[in-house]
């Protein structure tokens, strides 16, 4: 019988597999812990062939051994063959970062947290580290709902692929091998069970799980007898023995579906995928940093993703890649760092009053991630390591494009520390010249921001510049600009009874028109700001505030999107400068006249704002058309638009680019003498 009619492969003999520990552990630059490889010999495919030949003065060692250099350091891996069910889904999977609660999230009690991590270390021997990571968790049942949360997440990202995943794999089997780096779960109740979570391939492995039948908290506490053709309702956890099993069975099953041309039967969908390429995290010689490592070897698909990663997990990626660069280059020490990209308690961080509120610790580390991402003239070696980092040009070239992409990071890495994320895309407020300029906190505490922003001008602009634009987002009163094809959505999904108003101010209210709103009535702007500060630290929803800038006799009335619409109307620029709708309320506080310099500043930044948002919109334009492509061939739709769409599409498109042609002159003006 040939081995494509019995493609899923037993385990390799016990001498083999020990033989190939042994030969791990004899070559160069492994220093993986032995119960490591053992976990994951049962699973490799033929290892005798991996092996080199042994001699008198020299053991077997492992011949596939190869050098990978990351910017966060150097690791080994080894070239394998694994049966297609291998290894398992990892909760750290950048993808799926904003589903849990992070440490640096001091309110956080609806998550389920992460469980802290750290570099592995013999409990027999503490000062001998090894390649691996370590991680504690109370008992086997929260391992496996962890397990079982981490593969949900990645479940909510499968329609935002233009293919099933899945499918292709039963059909096309596994191209590109995955990375997998060496985990044990330690349980606080005693006892650890060893996992090879997917750093790279996270999806393809939960894949090709399900075509197995099996899930990762499976794989790695024990596989139910029922699974792999046993009766009774015990589990094994001995790999050795049930993948012995379960490739029986499958062989079985495959023999008789190909028979029968059954190619919707589980084994013979399996087939493809019964051994997969894979590579094996060996060794490094800085294990403190295998963290940092296998992250930042991953990190440039985060960066530069494909369509199922969502704005927030990118943009984190993208912070926590900086955050990186400045570790790499001495910048910063590891608690900083760790708080910093969300893995350690913000009370971590130096100089943190020992009775910060919730409030006050989520703003110390929102600046001081901002101030990170936007290093000063003086801090020179920070400016070359973020430029390096994200492969950007000279300061004096920096664009809207590349301020954004920074200040998308700032936000999103704020997030962390907030119960849900928002889209980052709220931060772009905040003018480009912060880039060239850099941002240096003010140093003046929260509370002493709240308690004075009423009667001083400077410290109410840094507490909208820098705060409110995060803090009514993290409660959903606002949220970033959708553009055009986002209004055309809302639009044609209003109600007939919204009036026209509600359904304008819905259809396009950018965050910088909302914060120039609350600039008309600081009163209220203000007190908003401190019942939101007040919400965070009570664990509650923001209340509704009145003219006056307290709750009032609205205290039981939760503030929404629809009451800050209506007490902070949309504004819009009249004669240069922003006026109010005339029915604002008699009640707010009149606003200090703005003087020609301010408007100067602020329709600098609202020129900056709208140039900005044209070019990311016109970006999307080729993405749109290709996702129509996709899922008009799949759905059977010959002609994705019809030529009447299609000609007034093109028609606008037309219009806007001759209107666009004279905006070039126009801009080039206002750097002659206008005087």
């Amino acid at each position: 019988m040939t081995e494509s009619d019995r493609p899923f492969v037993a385990p390799s003999t016990k001498e083999w597999q020990q033989n190939f520990v042994e030969a791990a552990l004899a070559s160069a630059h492994v220093n993986v812990p032995r119960s490591a490889l053992e976990a994951i010999a049962p699973l490799i495919v033929r290892p005798k062939e991996l092996l080199t030949r042994a001699t008198n003065d020299r053991p077997a060692q492992l011949r596939a051994i190869r050098e990978i250099n990351t910017s966060a350091g150097q690791m080994f891996v080894l070239d394998v063959r694994l049966v297609g069910c291998a290894g398992s889904v990892w909760e750290r999977n950048e993808r799926q970062s904003s589903a849990w609660a992070a440490p640096s999230d001091p309110g956080s009690k609806n998550k389920h947290p992460l469980p802290l991590l750290a570099p592995w270390v013999d409990p027999e021997d503490p000062e001998q580290p090894g390649a691996a990571l370590s991680v504690l968790v109370k008992d086997p049942e929260e391992l496996r709902l962890i397990l079982e949360k981490a593969g949900n997440e990645l479940m909510t990202q499968v329609n935002q692929r233009t293919y099933d995943l899945t499918e292709d794999l039963a059909l096309n089997g596994q191209l590109e091998p995955c990375l997998l780096v060496p985990q044990e779960y330690r349980f606080a109740v005693g006892g650890s069970v060893w996992a090879w979570p997917a750093v790279r391939g996270n999806n393809r492995t939960k894949a090709r799980q399900e075509l197995f039948g099996l899930t990762s908290s499976e794989i790695i506490t024990g596989v139910p007898m029922n699974k792999i053709g046993r009766p009774g309702p015990d589990i094994s956890t001995n790999p050795s023995f049930w993948l012995k099993a379960l490739a029986d069975k499958l062989n079985d099953e495959f023999q008789k579906a190909k028979a029968n041309d059954e190619i919707t039967d589980m084994a013979f969908r399996a087939h493809r995928v019964a051994v997969v390429e894979a590579q094996l995290v060996v060794g490094t010689p800085t294990p403190e940093r295998l963290y940092q490592i296998v992250q930042t070897s991953n990190r440039r698909d985060h960066v530069h993703p494909p369509l199922e990663f969502k704005p927030n997990d990118r943009a984190r990626a993208l912070g926590r890649g900086i955050i990186g660069a400045y570790q790499e280059n001495g910048l910063l020490d590891e608690i900083t760092a760790g708080v910093l990209t969300g893995e350690l308690p913000i009370i971590r961080l130096a100089g943190v009053p020992g009775d910060a509120t919730v409030s006050m610790l989520r703003d110390l580390r929102s600046m001081r991630l901002l101030a990170e991402f936007f290093p000063v003239e003086s801090e020179k070696e920070k400016r070359r390591a973020i430029r390096a980092a994200l492969s950007e040009p000279p300061a004096s070239q920096l664009t809207r494009e590349h301020v954004n992409q920074r200040l998308r990071a700032w936000s999103a890495l704020t997030s962390v520390s907030y119960p849900d994320p928002w889209n980052p895309r709220v931060a772009d407020v905040l003018p480009t010249s912060i880039a060239k300029e850099g941002f240096r906190p003010s140093g003046r505490a929260l509370a002493d921001l709240l308690a004075t922003a009423t009667i001083d001008p400077q410290t109410f602009e840094e507490l909208l510049m820098y705060r409110a634009a995060h803090w009514l987002a993290a409660y959903d009163i606002v949220e970033a600009d959708r553009g055009s094809m986002g209004a055309q959505t809302i639009r044609a999904a209003a109600g007939e009874d919204e009036d026209s108003e509600q359904t304008a101010l819905r259809i396009r209210r950018s965050v910088t028109n909302s914060l120039n709103a609350m600039r008309e009535d600081r009163v209220r702007a203000v007190g908003l700001l401190r019942e939101i500060a007040a919400a965070m630290d009570e664990d509650r929803q923001p209340r509704k505030v009145n003219e006056t800038g307290t709750t009032g006799p609205e205290a039981a009335a939760e503030a929404d999107r629809d009451w800050f619409n209506t007490v902070f109307p949309k504004v819009a620029p009249k004669r240069g400068r922003i006026v109010m709708r005339a029915d604002e309320s008699p009640n707010a506080a009149p606003s200090p006249p703005e003087s020609a310099t301010d408007a100067v500043v602020r329709l600098t930044i609202e020129l900056e704002t709208v140039i900005g948002n044209l070019h990311e919109e016109a970006k999307l334009i080729p993405e749109l058309v290709e996702q129509m492509r996709s899922h008009a061939a799949i759905a059977g739709i010959g002609q994705p638009l019809s030529e009447p769409t299609a000609t007034t599409l093109i028609m606008k498109l037309v219009t806007t680019t001759r209107d666009l042609r004279e905006a070039p002159d126009l801009i080039l003006q206002l750097t002659r003498d206008v005087s």
